[in-house]
């Protein structure tokens, strides 16, 4: 090499630095950490997603389940940490609405994270102990009405999507049933099968096994129209609620700041992996389907849907604990 050509030479490697320090990217393990305990169906779509991230990109993703303080803990973690792409949570449409359901949120979820994807939704089952001799909606809210006392919604935590299916259940019917929080789903619907309460509405993953092994009762489910899935079971709309349809979706998210060409790695990553026939099949036995975005896409989505499960807890008149 000539002389006169190594500023050149020498410039042209410094310009390439950046390049190469974004493609090294992921160049270790990457954590996600799932605000809620183990078995539950936020627990098991941060697996998969954690399992598809790792085969895509090449590295091992680790789950770390840090429950408590409706899914504080867990998310005052990630946000600790770097905003460098090796710290994700993994959680559910709950996730936004922390400032809503918390006295003193220690973070704002639409601020302080940005969506990496939302990675599927599924609709909301209606179950109940199956040794109470109710047999449909409409006989569990003339049973409410008359002795409110001896009836109470377990849900997996304030916010999340069986949280404000409860909510617009006493809307609609005006049986004003006490709404218990828990810490996840398991503990939840273990109390509702040991009649220590009585209803509750949670995601298709967790309830239709119980459903089918007599653990619980199905008294409906809270989508538009009838599922193959679980054909038995009527629609809440059937049952007498016009229009009712609730999903529980899921996804991951990073802190804010992170770079944008990592976000959009994870993001085409997840979706890749989401859509593989045999996942698709797989989320399909469970009740779910797989959701396709881009993170300004999931984020504009996200703002809508808090926007409305806002005004859903305004008109329900809930005061955050």
């Amino acid at each position: 090499m000539k002389r006169r050509d190594l500023p050149a030479a020498l410039a042209g490697l410094l310009l390439a630095r950046p390049a190469l320090a974004q493609g090294a990217w992921p160049s270790r393990a990457i954590r996600m950490v799932v605000p809620y305990t183990p078995g539950a169906a936020t627990d098991a779509m941060a697996r998969l997603a954690a399992q598809k991230l790792s085969e895509k990109l090449g590295v091992t993703v680790v789950v770390e389940n840090r429950a408590g303080a409706n899914g504080a803990i867990g998310s005052q973690a990630v946000l600790q940490a770097p905003a460098d792409g090796y710290t994700l949570l993994g959680s559910a449409s709950i996730h936004p609405m922390a400032r809503y359901v918390m006295k003193a949120a220690p973070y704002d979820p639409v601020t302080d994270f940005i969506p990496v994807a939302r990675t599927a939704r599924g609709p909301l089952v209606l179950v109940m102990n199956p040794r109470l001799p109710q047999q449909s909606v409409a006989e569990v809210v003339e049973a409410a009405k008359r002795e409110p006392a001896k009836w109470s919604f377990a849900t997996s935590s304030l916010g999340s999507a069986g949280h404000l299916g409860s909510l617009e259940f006493n809307r609609l019917t005006g049986a004003n049933i006490e709404i218990v929080g828990y810490r996840g789903s398991a503990p939840a619907l273990t109390d509702v099968a040991a009649g220590n309460a009585q209803l509750m509405f949670d995601p298709v993953l967790a309830t239709l096994p119980m459903v089918r092994g007599g653990q619980l009762r199905g008294l409906g489910i809270a989508t538009a129209a009838r599922t193959q899935l679980a054909p038995e079971l009527p629609t809440i709309a059937e049952a007498g609620l016009p229009g009712f349809e609730f999903y529980s979706w899921y996804g991951v998210w990073a802190v804010r700041g992170t770079p944008p060409e990592i976000l959009a790695r994870l993001n085409a990553a997840l979706t890749e992996g989401m859509h593989e026939p045999a996942v698709i099949q797989r989320l399909a036995g469970q009740g779910f389907e797989p959701v396709r975005e881009t993170v300004e896409e999931a984020e504009r989505f996200i703002v809508a849907d808090v926007a409305r499960n806002a005004e859903l807890l305004r008109l329900a008149n809930f005061q955050p604990e």
